[in-house]
């Protein structure tokens, strides 16, 4: 069973819109198995959601993104979770990542446009307890998301000229 649910984990990664009978077609073995094992693979968090990768640049409304760097002064016996579990309730917060090297959170947000960012770090972020530091990127251009190439029919490579 192990080995069908990291095939059903691989398939549905690159593509979540496959149906049972697809996957089972692939896989081969019968759609009931392979929709038992998507269900448990659900159930135990495995799969934690379904969604489409989404171009921002192609979206008629046009939103901000920055990666936040964040650091922390770790609370006695909690770590960086309590601190994590703040932030992360907040709605502009789209990912929040552990990380390790000269920062201790990377914050993902998103917002209207780059003075609600610019809100959300100074009346929300800087002011929660053991937060030491923040460095604010904005995302200028995202070229793949997920894997997936953002532009994938235009040719990236540079056009030969001739005089």
């Amino acid at each position: 069973m192990e080995k069908l649910k990291n095939q059903l984990i691989n398939l549905l990664s690159e593509n979540a819109r496959y149906t049972y009978a697809q996957l089972s077609a692939m896989v081969g073995t019968d759609e009931s198995t392979v929709e038992r094992a998507v269900k448990e693979l659900e159930k135990d968090g495995v799969i934690v959601k379904y969604a489409a990768i989404l171009n921002a640049e192609a979206l008629t409304e046009k939103k901000v993104n920055a990666l936040i760097e964040v650091k922390v002064a770790p609370q006695q016996l909690k770590g960086f979770d309590s601190c994590a579990e703040e932030i992360y309730n907040f709605k502009e917060v789209q990912s929040l990542y552990l990380m390790s090297g000269g920062f201790d959170l990377a914050v993902f947000v998103e917002g209207r446009d780059i003075s609600d960012i610019a809100k959300f770090v100074s009346e929300k972020l800087s002011v929660i307890d053991g937060i030491i530091s923040v460095q604010t990127h904005f995302i200028l251009k995202r070229y793949k998301i997920e894997g997936q190439v953002t532009k994938p029919d235009q040719d990236l490579r540079r056009q030969i000229i001739q005089a």
